[in-house]
């Protein structure tokens, strides 16, 4: 099985927003950006396309085909009370205790990124245990770090060491229930 990890295009926000789960529409350079994908894949009629619920992913994932699959186990990170606030204008003593321990502090009203994990890792083990030759996941970096710490026994607090740009392909490969990166 050929595995496809796609990040979705650039968002349409501004830098230094906090979002997740809000559901951002894309970029003005969505078809370009879209397009340099679309040159990079082999796409046929047989290939599986998944995808997060969420515009970005979304209408990324219906350029490679009519029919999708969207699973909420594939959104980002809910930031709760934090979605679409400035960075620099989160509460410093809160925001400082969920950065020294992002991984098991949730935000207020939020999650935290071992919940994230949990259901991504989820998500991806259902999508690999199909008999699909040729899988694509739309998705979001936080999904796409947490599942590759995951397959590379990584601890989660350090998955942010792998850069993961909008618009990225990551092509892994399944045999014998083997996961290796292309």
């Amino acid at each position: 099985m050929e595995i496809y990890l796609i990040r979705h295009t650039t968002p349409n926000i501004e830098k230094g927003i906090c979002y997740g789960q809000s559901d951002l529409d894309v970029a003005p350079t969505f078809e370009e950006e879209a397009n340099i994908i679309l040159e990079s894949l082999a796409i046929d009629n047989k290939t599986i396309v998944y995808s997060s619920p969420l515009k970005r992913c979304s209408k990324l994932a219906f350029k490679f085909s009519k029919n999708i699959i969207t699973d909420n186990r594939l959104m980002e990170l809910n930031f709760g009370d934090w979605e679409l606030l400035k960075w620099d204008n989160l509460p410093k003593e809160a925001s400082t205790i969920w950065m020294n321990n992002f991984v098991t502090a949730s935000t207020p009203n939020g999650e935290a990124y071992i919940d994230l994990a949990k259901r991504a890792y989820e998500a991806f083990t259902e999508i690999t245990s199909t008999s699909a030759k040729k899988v694509i996941i739309t998705t979001h970096a936080g999904v796409i770090r947490s599942i590759l710490s995951k397959l590379n026994n990584m601890h989660l607090k350090d998955s942010f060491n792998i850069k993961v740009d909008y618009g990225q392909v990551i092509k892994l490969k399944k045999h014998n229930n083997t996961f290796t990166l292309l």
